[in-house]
């Protein structure tokens, strides 16, 4: 297989849209891209999203070690290269801190797939991760063991992170999965009874998530 790969602009872009969307502050959550000949842009640790340019961004192999760049890359880089060694059609891992997401990781709690956009592009239930502490391997581990057939996960007590085979997709996983959190604390806040979708549709529907990703 071919893994997709991207380009240091366009995770920049997304990095910026990323807080423009309200799914971080400040400096919190950072993003990787699987760039050509086996390297990944990161960004970089303890930089504003508003003034963060292209030379802040920084360029590693697959074994964390620095090719390019004048800054650290991001605390949580296991996270992400964890991953992207796991799974070579993923082009893209995302971490954010979305406020309805978290609420959920806070309580250890998986985010139902209950509206059929989440089974197709997302896989399933968003599951929770074990706790291990930020920025370790043991983190990045849990991460990656999680994402094996799913577009996201959970990380219990911190926040959200999700994959795809670029870094517009995997923003894009980042939004459903918080407004999929929001609807469904919404609703329960109504008092209401959340119903799960048929088996058969969630068997069909993550089928469609399957080849899409496998096919990217």
């Amino acid at each position: 297989m071919t893994s997709p790969t991207t380009t240091p602009e366009a995770v920049l872009a997304t990095a910026k849209k990323m807080l423009e969307d309200g799914l971080v502050e400040g400096t919190s959550g950072n993003i990787s891209g699987r760039l050509e000949g086996d390297r990944v842009c990161l960004t970089p640790s303890s930089v504003a999203y508003d003034t963060m340019t292209l030379d802040d961004l920084v360029i590693v192999d697959l074994d964390g070690e620095t090719l390019s760049g004048h800054r650290s890359p991001t605390t949580e880089k296991d996270l992400h290269l964890s991953t992207l060694r796991a799974y070579p059609e993923l082009g893209s891992v995302i971490h954010t801190h979305a406020v309805y997401a978290t609420m959920f990781a806070l309580a250890h709690e998986p985010i139902p797939a209950v509206i059929e956009e989440v089974v197709v592009y997302v896989g399933g239930d968003v599951p929770c991760c074990e706790y291990r502490g930020t920025g370790s391997k043991e983190l990045g581990d849990e991460v990656a063991s999680k994402l094996a057939d799913r577009g996201a996960a959970l990380l219990a007590n911190h926040g959200l992170v999700t994959c795809a085979s670029s870094p517009e997709k995997a923003l894009h996983n980042a939004a459903l999965v918080e407004r999929t959190a929001k609807i469904i604390w919404g609703a329960r806040a109504m008092g209401a009874t959340i119903h799960p979708l048929p088996e058969k549709v969630n068997r069909d529907m993550a089928g469609v998530y399957g080849f899409i990703r496998e096919n990217p």
